[in-house]
């Protein structure tokens, strides 16, 4: 048998329990034509880069596949008639990954790296520079005509007692 990976999208108005039962459906036709599925992940609800049928979001899941190719191509003609999905792709493979996928491995890092401070790094905020309320630290005002740095006002000069007019100036 061959080892094949899987990913297909479901329509974003499935709820959780309807996504993983089209899963579960899938995995059935698998098993039932003589093949296994190795690994099953459940991506979520995912953002897409392009609206897909008028959905701007998916339910993702991904399955490694050990099966014979007639397994695999009674799977993704289902998946074609299936009004639900959205799109799917089924690629062999050399070996199956035991490991989780890039997808959950990058969801991990970011629950533990940054806690509840928000984007960035030690200072959270945006871009991770200073606060959240956009100060600049040590920075000098700008001066908003020529994107220099503004000069320090000038102090306002004393004032120089008036020349005492003399009898013989009039």
């Amino acid at each position: 048998m061959a080892y094949y990976e899987s990913v297909f999208i479901a329509r974003q108005d499935l709820s959780t329990t309807q996504a993983d039962g089209l899963a579960d459906t899938f995995q059935k036709v698998i098993e039932d034509n003589g093949g296994k599925v190795t690994k099953r992940e459940t991506w979520g609800l995912r953002n897409m880069a392009y609206k897909v049928k008028k959905n701007r979001k998916g339910h993702y899941a991904l399955f490694n596949i050990d099966a014979p190719s007639a397994a695999i191509e009674e799977m993704e003609r289902q998946m074609r008639l299936h009004e639900d999905i959205l799109r799917s792709m089924t690629l062999r493979i050399d070996e199956l990954d035991e490991e989780p996928s890039a997808v959950l491995q990058g969801r991990g890092e970011r629950e533990t790296r940054g806690g509840d401070r928000g984007r960035g790094g030690p200072g959270g905020g945006r871009g991770g520079f200073g606060g959240d309320r956009g100060d600049r630290g040590d920075r000098p005002p700008r001066d908003r005509d020529n994107n220099a740095a503004a000069p320090a006002p000038a102090a306002a000069p004393a004032a120089a007692p008036a020349p005492a007019a003399s009898e013989g100036d009039a």
